[in-house]
């Protein structure tokens, strides 16, 4: 295998788009969220097209296969032809996203300090229905 057939794990997830920096890439990889074809890995680990991930990332799982290893960072449209993603996750994280969108729409509104005269009025109201 010659050097473009391979790349970094850390760099990849960030010319993915999976992170925002190569930093935050590779602090999931070397914390476990990132599983290269089954394994823990290290953020220095050769992926190369083919290789399979598994990446947990704010509650939501991704099972991906790499098929492109790109020789820079490109935009979001493109980047997501970097990898495919199995059907069965796809549907998985659907379910996880419905289901953290209920949670937070369940969730009550937090506000700082003492409520305005407009709140109050609000909560008057209500409490009189």
């Amino acid at each position: 295998m010659s050097d473009a057939d391979r790349m970094r794990l850390d760099k990849w997830l960030w010319a993915a788009r999976f992170y925002k920096t190569r930093k935050l890439a590779a602090e999931a990889v070397s914390g476990g969220k990132v599983h290269l074809n089954g394994q823990r890995s290290k953020p220095g680990k050769e992926v190369s097209p083919g290789s399979r991930l598994h990446i947990t990332k704010n509650g939501l799982e991704w099972d991906i296969e790499v098929l492109v290893l790109p020789k820079q960072r490109r935009p979001a449209s493109e980047a997501a032809g970097f990898w495919s993603e199995s059907q069965r996750s796809l549907e998985h994280r659907e379910k996880q996203l419905a289901l953290l969108r209920a949670a937070r729409a369940a969730a009550p509104v937090h506000t700082e300090g003492r409520p305005s005269k407009k709140d109050r009025r609000l909560i008057h109201r209500f409490k009189q229905q």
